[in-house]
């Protein structure tokens, strides 16, 4: 199998605001953009040849891949979807570029055990079915395609049922298929959410009696980056497959402390005092002040810089981002060029220990988490002494005034200042 098309046309609207200065596809986690890490396991697999079927912020998808294009040995192709229509929609349109021969396809904003591509093409091509799909075990099945099955035979995928048994297995979005799939597309009728899903031209495949075959891989081994929190989850997911040992290029100065698997890529410097613990990734062009405390799972991407004396914890920080000193960032996600002042605090941690909401499409959601901190979507400042308590997300473009405490999520393109009161000044007597 040489062929993969890889499904990018989605605008995000969850992961907000991160979605609303990039495409998610392009979310930077553990060293590199979500698509990335899925092109790196199709050429793992074999692939040489690839469609990606976009829409929103397309030229900016294309921008990056256009520059990676030599060294990975790909060769891209791209479509406009011209709209988000669904999945079959995405699939329909791909009938030039896949022509007679067999192929994968895989949804773009996932994260999974790069081995799983093979072992869905093995499947396909020992038992020769129209469709393999790989599925997975998940306590949370409601959120995704229950995919039914007797053996290994699909006999119906449901989509995000309301009343599922717990666990079940789940479409993961990899699939081998062969090019008859492509007219089941083309006649897949609306969904009741109004798109033209994949999950219905499956149903179709099997109610025409074609095989499709579930190939079951190991429980936790892929995730969804659906909701802010998940970029935290699959950058935990990634740093702990990918960084494994310490490989040290930057400059580190004397007294500098690391421990475990930590990435200090060239060009990044690291201060004297400075205390780096694994599995942690710093890029090209970071700078870490003196006296930093960077703790596992952090992940600063390119030309990041950490002011003195700063925490950081468990957090995702994208390009460009200053953080000054004295300031903790916990289990948090800043977007890119964002500038925090002295001694900005994202909280972590609710008084009752109860697990964190946060607000997802005018809907609060529990995250889940015990531990969850801030979301700032690119290019936010703070002023110096700014708190923001657990959960809270920041829109793009906005600014927050000195020594406000913000317990609630602020729009995009927003200024927020504290209203002082008046000053009384008086003469001491001594």
């Amino acid at each position: 199998m040489k062929k993969a098309v890889v499904l990018a046309a989605g605008k995000g609207v969850r992961l907000q605001p991160f979605t609303n200065t990039r495409p998610k596809h392009l979310i930077p986690i553990a060293g590199a953009p979500l698509i990335l890490h899925v092109l790196k396991a199709i050429k793992e697999a074999g692939i040489e040849k690839v469609l990606v079927v976009g829409y929103y912020m397309l030229e900016k998808i294309k921008s990056y891949l256009e520059e990676l294009r030599s060294n990975l040995k790909l060769e891209f192709e791209y479509v406009n979807q011209g709209g988000v229509y669904g999945t079959a929609h995405a699939l329909s349109i791909a009938s030039n570029f896949v022509g007679e021969d067999d192929f994968l396809l895989i949804y773009g904003d996932i994260v999974f055990d790069y081995d799983i591509v093979k072992t869905v093409i093995r499947a396909h091509e020992s038992a020769k079915p129209i469709v393999t799909m790989a599925t997975m075990l998940s306590s949370k099945p409601q959120d995704f395609g229950v995919v039914h099955t007797h053996e290994d035979r699909v006999l119906k995928v449901e989509e995000k049922p309301k009343h599922v048994i717990t666990p079940s297995y789940v479409n993961i979005g990899i699939y081998a298929m062969s090019p008859e799939v492509i007219d089941f597309s083309k006649r897949t009728p609306l969904s009741e959410r109004g798109e033209y899903e994949l999950t219905t031209t499956i149903n179709m495949l099997i109610e025409h009696n074609k095989e499709v075959l579930a190939v079951k891989v190991r429980e936790g081994s892929w995730l969804d980056v659906g909701r802010p929190w998940n970029i935290l989850d699959a950058n935990r997911f990634l740093l702990n497959k990918l960084v494994t040992r310490q490989v040290v290029e930057g400059a580190v100065e004397n007294n500098v402390s690391l421990k475990g698997p930590v990435v200090i890529e060239e060009g990044a410097r690291v201060r004297s005092g400075a205390y780096i613990e694994g599995p942690t990734w710093i890029s090209e062009g970071c700078d870490i002040g003196p006296n930093c405390y960077i703790r596992p799972y952090t992940y600063l991407a390119k030309n990041v810089r950490i002011g003195n004396a700063c925490e950081i914890k468990e957090s995702v920080l994208m390009e460009g981002t200053h953080v000054g000193h004295l300031s903790y960032v916990g289990d948090s996600v800043i977007g890119e060029h964002c500038n925090l002042g002295a001694g900005t605090i994202t909280a972590n941690l609710r008084f009752d220990d109860a697990p964190v909401k946060v607000t997802v499409k005018g809907e609060r959601i529990s995250s889940g988490r015990r531990k969850l901190g801030a979301f700032l979507g690119g290019y936010v400042k703070t002023g110096i002494n700014v708190s923001f308590l657990p959960g809270v997300i920041v829109g793009e473009y906005s600014w927050i005034g000195p020594h406000i405490l913000v317990d609630r999520d602020i729009p995009p393109k927003t200024i927020v200042l504290l209203k002082h009161q008046e000053l009384e000044f008086r003469c001491s007597e001594k």
